[in-house]
């Protein structure tokens, strides 16, 4: 057999396939880059947790991650800068029985969307929330996100950050996350099995996944390419059981790897429920849910 048809047959065979939109691709994202990584992970997660592809739905923002949503061979929607989080609300409320995932990056979840952040977890919306924490504003030059290391050289700071680094983490749990975990887009396994996880569990669920971007941020700070930058997270990246969350800070000596919060309570669609079987009494549930 022929090395060209060796390589056709395993596109072929690929098991994530049936999840992506290959019309679609090559994709844009840029050498090094650890995105795509992310989204082989999230394809599999989905693969081992859901039965039913229309039961699931993916809302995305601007930016290099923000693409994710249109590569997904799923209900899929590109929103505004910042506004993942609030579509994806609307969607959930709309469609209670649907597996809402908003899938998007550092800046416009964090920066520009941290305000729906916040509210979404302090609400406990059903929502599962896939952040690729790349360190910076890739797609728009390189500029300074909430999550940019100390020293960092970017396009918004020529002679470096200055000002404190968001614990994600943290940041997670003291708004109402209840489940958060960090991984890296080298710990491949680890991270499927957490995407799995976040599937199977109902409230608001955040997964930060620390991601090369070679193209500004590696080259900017002489990191090298995707794969130096991927050695790093391996060498530096290290999985902490039992860690309290405040304490998972990343640092220049060490990136807290490991799910953080996992804990259950009562969420928006359950609450409301509550609330109308109050006033109108037991049968009337304005928000079925349908699992």
């Amino acid at each position: 057999m022929s090395e060209t048809v060796k390589t056709k047959k395993v596109v072929e065979d690929n098991p994530v396939n049936q999840y992506l939109r290959l019309d679609r691709m090559p994709h844009i994202w840029c050498p090094g880059c650890g995105i795509g990584t992310t989204v082989n992970c999230f394809a599999r997660a989905v693969s081992q947790s859901v039965d039913d592809l229309n039961k699931v739905s993916i809302v995305s923002g601007i930016g290099c991650t923000g693409r994710v949503a249109g590569y997904m061979n799923l209900d899929s929607f590109h929103t505004t800068h910042g506004r993942a989080i609030p579509f994806a609300i609307g969607l959930k409320l709309a469609n209670p029985d649907q597996k809402v995932v908003v899938y998007s990056g550092d800046g416009d979840l964090i920066a520009i969307g941290g305000n729906h952040f916040i509210h979404a977890a302090r609400r406990n919306m059903d929502l599962k929330v896939v952040c690729i924490n790349n360190f910076t504003y890739a797609m728009t030059g390189g500029q300074v996100s909430p999550t940019s290391p100390l020293d960092t050289i970017a396009t918004t700071a020529p002679y470096g950050v200055y000002d404190d680094v968001f614990n994600l983490q943290f940041l997670a749990e003291s708004i109402g996350a209840v489940y958060s975990a960090r991984w890296t887009a080298t710990h491949v396994t680890q991270l499927t099995k957490s995407m799995k996880e976040m599937m199977n569990k109902k409230g608001f669920c955040f997964i930060e996944i620390l991601s090369p971007c070679p193209t500004l941020f590696g080259r900017r700070n002489k990191i090298g390419d995707g794969l130096d930058h991927m050695r790093i997270f391996k060498e530096k990246g290290k999985v902490r059981k039992g860690m309290a969350a405040k304490d998972a800070s990343i640092t220049d000596e060490e990136f807290p790897l490991g799910v953080f919060v996992n804990t259950e309570r009562r969420t928006y669609i359950e609450s409301m429920n509550e609330r109308y079987s109050k006033v109108f009494g037991p049968s009337y549930e304005p928000y079925p849910e349908g699992e």
